[in-house]
């Protein structure tokens, strides 16, 4: 065999075993992107699966960001006190804030850099207000059923014997 037939041989085999992996990898893309894994329920915020009607559904779909998210954003546990997570806010609100005036550079001095990011900002009040408007509720609940004690219970219809 002379050499050019074989290089032409070689450069066909590898254009073909190159053309099937890339068809292979594409079918896998398409595949993936058709994929929705249910025990995740498909949405990271969990708006997905907010369709009762209960006030904690409502509240997910109004504020757009669940319970254990919010808390996962300002990193308080579940029976934390108000004060404490109003401390996490003030925090991440104070940390994720731009500069009030830029630092002066001293001679001889690096710089340091001062990050600030308006997002991250922005989902620390968002989930502050997720958790006062829970816990808001949770105190209205509370108490509705307090007062509704303390009436006395309507009366019975009439009986209608003949």
């Amino acid at each position: 065999m002379s050499s050019p037939k074989v290089i032409v041989q070689i450069a066909i085999a590898g254009a073909q075993i190159l053309g099937k992996a890339f068809a292979a990898a594409g079918r896998q893309a398409v595949a993936n992107a058709k994929y929705r894994p249910e025990a995740l329920g498909g949405d990271v915020a969990g708006m997905q699966n907010a369709t009762s009607g209960s006030l904690t559904d409502r509240l997910t779909r109004e504020h757009r960001m669940t319970l254990d998210e919010a808390r996962l954003i300002l990193n308080v546990k579940k029976d934390e006190p108000a004060e404490r997570i109003l401390q996490h806010y003030e925090y991440l609100f104070k940390a994720n804030s731009p500069p009030a005036a830029p630092p002066k550079p001293t001679p001889g001095k690096k710089p340091t850099a001062q990050y600030w990011s308006h997002y991250l900002q922005s989902k620390v009040v968002r989930a502050r207000e997720r958790i006062e408007a829970e816990s808001s509720a949770a105190e209205a609940e509370a108490s509705a059923p307090a007062q509704n004690a303390d009436t006395p219970p309507p009366p019975p219809p009439p009986s209608q014997n003949p």
